[in-house]
């Protein structure tokens, strides 16, 4: 996707230099900042940016004026000069302040991860929910930023950074803003209450619940798409997927559940994203199950698996019964799949494997598997033989006179929530 900016500079794609400050404090996190670069490159090119160079600077701690110290501002100036630059992306987030002084000094449209990701979204929200939870975000990124934004709110035409909320939305009046924050909150809270009606819905019907979480790019949507033939958007790129879609997955011995699929998570998804991506986000808490899907390829894969893990404790939903999934096996080095975890709760595959696909459906089914109980239903009861097959799984069914015996395996929790109606119908064992 080719993004242009139509004012003065008509037709221009983004060329940008890429910028990382490593701090001690960086350091001391032990996210590798090279990794974190790599994938600020992937970032930049999903919004349709042309990487022409990257540039990186040791400091011990970030520049209050520039960010960078001053001799590396004059090191970007030149080096987007001899290429022909027009755009900066930094891989941390700046300030208003340091943003202005950098536009000043360089000439060029000023860009930091956080922002870089909000842009990237916003082309791909398609939603009323999507849009809403975007322009929010966008905002209240902004909103503190204002008095730094002068060459982007310049540039409203189009090009990262200039997606998503019009110039007229970005007044210098920051109350428009403010007004406009609440709107958008408002409208929220409305498709939050209308999410939250369908989920106790799901409860209602006794539908079983099945997440797919994981990092972006790891493949959720095609494994989605697999298991369940569902008609998502699949693509090689970072957040093809923002708007959860459920699907209903049958598995062995018939029983039904919901597999839903989430908006991938990133290293520094940026706060005010989650904030407003949280009603999307918590789908997650409702799961009776969550499979956390890992591009085992990827040579960030165990700091990807970190970042999911610490995004679930943020929403609550850490203690969650869980499954890792090690996606994309087909393309791993011998050496690379041994070295991956084996044993109760991992497993290896590839989304495009039917025999993966089947071993995924039958661990889903034993995770969620229970007791064994013997049902006596009445052959008038059709509506308590249906339930029996959508919470459970049947794995017999036998006659005795007008009764059907029904050997039924069923967890815990879908029994204590059926019981009022099927109680009364257990056999004693």
């Amino acid at each position: 996707m080719a993004i242009t900016t139509h004012d003065t500079e008509t037709e221009m794609q983004d060329r940008a230099i890429l910028v990382s400050l490593v701090t001690d404090k960086i350091k001391r996190t032990g996210i590798d900042p090279e990794l974190s670069l790599q994938e600020l490159v992937q970032l930049a090119e999903t919004a349709g940016v042309e990487v022409l160079d990257v540039l990186r600077q040791n400091k011990e701690t970030p520049d209050s004026r520039w960010f960078i110290g001053k001799g590396k501002v004059e090191e970007l100036r030149m080096a987007a000069d001899g290429l022909g630059a027009n755009t900066a992306i930094f891989d941390q987030e700046l300030s208003g302040a340091q943003v202005r002084n950098l536009e000043e000094a360089l000439d060029l449209k000023i860009i930091d991860r956080t922002q870089l990701i909000l842009d990237i979204f916003a082309g791909r929200a398609k939603t009323r929910e999507g849009i809403i939870q975007v322009e929010l975000a966008q905002l209240s990124y902004l909103l503190p930023r204002l008095s730094g934004q002068g060459k982007n709110l310049s540039r409203q035409g189009g090009g990262i950074g200039t997606r998503g909320p019009g110039e007229s939305k970005l007044e210098t009046d920051r109350r428009h803003i403010r007004d406009r924050i609440t709107e958008l909150k408002r409208h929220l809270d409305e498709v939050v209450k209308t999410r939250g009606l369908h989920r106790e819905n799901r409860r209602k019907s006794g539908a079983v619940q099945v997440a797919l979480v994981g990092y972006t790019n790891a493949g959720k949507s095609t494994l989605l798409k697999q298991l369940t033939d569902a008609d998502v958007y699949i693509e090689n790129q970072l957040f093809a997927t923002l708007d959860p879609t459920s699907r209903v997955l049958q598995l062995p011995g018939g029983k039904e559940v919901v597999l839903t699929d989430t908006v991938g998570f990133i290293q520094n998804l940026p706060h005010d994203l989650v904030a407003s991506f949280r009603a999307t986000l918590e789908e997650v808490n409702e799961a009776n199950l969550v499979l956390h899907v890992v591009d085992a390829s990827s040579p960030m894969r165990e700091e990807q698996m970190q970042v999911v893990q610490t995004i679930l404790q943020d929403l609550g939903a850490a203690g969650k019964p869980q499954i890792v999934l090690f996606n994309k096996s087909d393309l791993c080095q011998p050496e690379q799949l041994e070295m991956l975890p084996t044993g109760e709760g991992f497993l290896k595959i590839s989304a495009f494997n039917e025999d993966d696909l089947s071993r995924i459906t039958e661990i889903i089914s034993d995770q969620l598997a229970g007791d064994t109980l013997i049902f006596r239903i009445p052959g008038d009861r059709g509506d308590l033989s249906s339930l029996l097959y959508r919470v459970g799984e049947v794995l017999e069914q036998n006659y005795d006179g007008s009764d059907v015996l029904y050997n039924v395996r069923l967890n815990k929790e879908d029994y204590d929530k059926w019981s009022y109606k099927l109680a009364e119908f257990v056999e004693p064992q």
